[in-house]
């Protein structure tokens, strides 16, 4: 055994690891991703919480509410990356396929995933915890309408950004949507968080949603502006991320969609 050749196979995963995003997130996100949202969560449960329901309640309430913003943009931005890795973008538009019906597709695809996982994790919180969702009653609606179109912003975003720098960035399929979640409030109420941080709170749409669902978890009651307020939010949102995405799309076209792979 050769010292090395050990050394040549180490020092040849060395630059993969310093030129792949993919390894960089999993090196350096997510580990702080997680202390930075469960540290947050801790902090505030720990010092507010002592009724292990409320706590259960609130925790497995924000995790079921949250998928439907992740299921909503990894059907836009993932789906394409399938046709990317597969090398089939060129051959889905060789058909007379127009791009506002590729995204229609999409935003279908996503209320129907985000439909099933919701509804699967509904049944496992009452299966496993006896946290009863639709107790909500009809404030899941809005609730659910307003991240879903959380869901489709992301998307579209992430999807125009894989499109400018192809499968490159392909990890931000399943990373940016996370950038939010700090912002969100999912687990904890705004005014735990530094005034910077809540500053940015107010432009995230899915902040108004998560402090609306806590109001009706503790007081069954909620404040109609917030929703007013993330709509609106959301609509400005989505309308800007479509026309990056259409931006981009056009971009890719004068290039040649060949040049993706």
């Amino acid at each position: 055994m050769k010292l090395n050749r050990i050394l040549a196979v180490i020092l040849r995963y060395l630059f993969f690891f310093r030129k792949s995003l993919d390894r960089l997130v999993d090196a350096f996100y997510w580990p702080a991703l997680d202390l930075l949202l469960w540290g947050i969560t801790s902090l505030y449960f720990t010092k507010n919480i002592s009724d292990a329901s409320s706590f259960i309640m609130l925790i497995v309430s924000g995790i079921v509410f949250w998928i439907i913003v992740y299921r909503g943009q990894y059907e836009i931005s993932g789906n394409l990356l399938e046709d990317l890795w597969n090398r089939n973008l060129v051959n889905m538009f060789v058909a007379p396929l127009k791009f506002s019906e590729w995204i229609s597709a999409f935003l279908i695809l996503g209320v129907i995933k985000a439909a099933l996982s919701f509804s699967f994790a509904i049944f496992l919180a009452f299966i496993l915890y006896k946290v009863q969702i639709f107790s909500y009653g009809f404030y899941i609606l809005p609730f659910v309408f307003l991240l879903i179109l959380t869901g489709w912003t992301m998307g579209f975003l992430i999807a125009g950004l894989i499109l400018r720098f192809g499968t490159k960035v392909q990890a931000f399929a399943w990373t940016v949507v996370w950038i939010i979640a700090p912002f969100s409030a999912i687990y904890y109420p705004l005014s735990v968080l530094p005034d910077w941080a809540q500053k940015i709170s107010l432009l995230v749409p899915t902040s108004y949603v998560f402090e609306g669902l806590r109001e009706v978890i503790e007081r069954g009651t909620i404040d109609p502006n917030k929703i007013i307020v993330s709509f609106f939010l959301s609509i400005l949102y989505l309308t800007l991320s479509m026309f990056f995405l259409k931006k981009s799309f056009n971009k890719v076209l004068e290039k040649g969609l060949i040049r993706l792979y």
